[in-house]
């Protein structure tokens, strides 16, 4: 198996000027990530606009990418969603065409209980040997899933971590401690890696990666060289633009800036619009004090 590896970009999913997906951008945007320092990419995550695809469009993506990106880097797939049944069909779907592990994501909308949620991971684990990547984010699916249930969880042997966005710092460091070994724990936002490493951690999946994936890399190895003091000072160079990454809803600024970049991304699909003239006012000064490390295609 592709090991996952521990900077893993949320990558976006490039549009043509007909709103349909643009798989050969989409392999494009994927060799430029990895060579900007990406180890793997989750594919079809909310970053990728998957409310707004189609189940087709999603397996072909994963296919596409996968044969593009080949050992150089893994491919998460984005199958899972409150559709119990169909998150096990994408799945299995997903491994058929090459993806090397799951996103698995607390449902949204449904809120089932924490022993829902056990019983939801649980089959779809069973139902395809590729391993599974948790992903705890309560801001979208107002549900939090409990470090109790993490821990149940992490004993299933082809669940092999988690993404956590619940920006608790005591229930992901208490998952960091108590998990078994080789369960690990990748911090769900771009502002939190640093403290999340700093603790036992051991990455992130990231959306700032997109546009500076080598300097996110970089301070992630300070802080695995135990240079903890250049690593918090990087982390605070870079705290700026992962704040403006969010100052709207996720993905319409990094698809901006990856335009911006002078990639040619298309717009979001409704129901995401595109920034508007008052973010690219606000966000153009910021985004200038970065240098882009996202190679742009000639």
């Amino acid at each position: 198996m592709t090991p996952i590896g521990r900077l893993l970009t949320a990558m976006i999913t490039p549009f043509d000027e007909d709103d349909e997906l643009s798989y050969s951008q989409a392999r494009k945007l994927a060799r430029a990530l990895i060579e900007s320092g990406s180890d793997g990419l989750v594919i079809g995550g909310t970053t990728g606009e998957s409310p707004s695809m189609s189940d087709d469009e999603k397996i072909r993506l994963f296919a596409e990418v996968k044969e593009e990106v080949g050992d150089r880097a893994a491919v998460v797939a984005g199958a899972t969603d409150n559709n119990h049944r169909k998150s096990i069909e994408l799945s299995q779907e997903a491994e058929k065409v090459g993806a090397d592990a799951l996103l698995l994501t607390v449902p949204a909308y449904n809120k089932p209980t924490q022993e829902g949620l056990y019983q939801h991971f649980k089959a779809i684990a069973e139902a395809t040997p590729l391993p599974g990547l948790l992903y705890n984010v309560p801001s979208r699916t107002s549900l939090n899933m409990s470090d109790d249930t993490t821990l149940r969880l992490a004993e299933i042997d082809n669940i092999v971590g988690v993404k956590e966005a619940s920006s608790d710092p005591v229930q992901i460091t208490r998952i960091v401690d108590k998990a078994p070994p080789g369960f690990r724990v990748w911090s769900g936002n771009d502002d939190e890696t640093f403290s999340i490493m700093c603790v036992g951690g051991y990455g992130v999946v990231s959306v700032a990666s997109n546009i500076i994936g080598s300097q996110i890399k970089a301070m992630m190895g300070m802080v695995l060289e135990g240079d903890l003091e250049r690593g918090a000072a990087e982390h605070r160079r870079l705290l700026p633009i992962f704040k403006a990454l969010f100052w709207v809803t996720n993905p319409i600024p990094i698809k901006y800036a990856v335009n911006r970049a002078g990639f040619d991304a298309g717009k979001p699909r409704l129901p995401m619009v595109e920034a508007d003239a008052d973010f690219a006012a606000k966000f153009d000064p910021v985004m200038d004090e970065y240098d882009i490390d996202l190679p742009v295609p000639a």
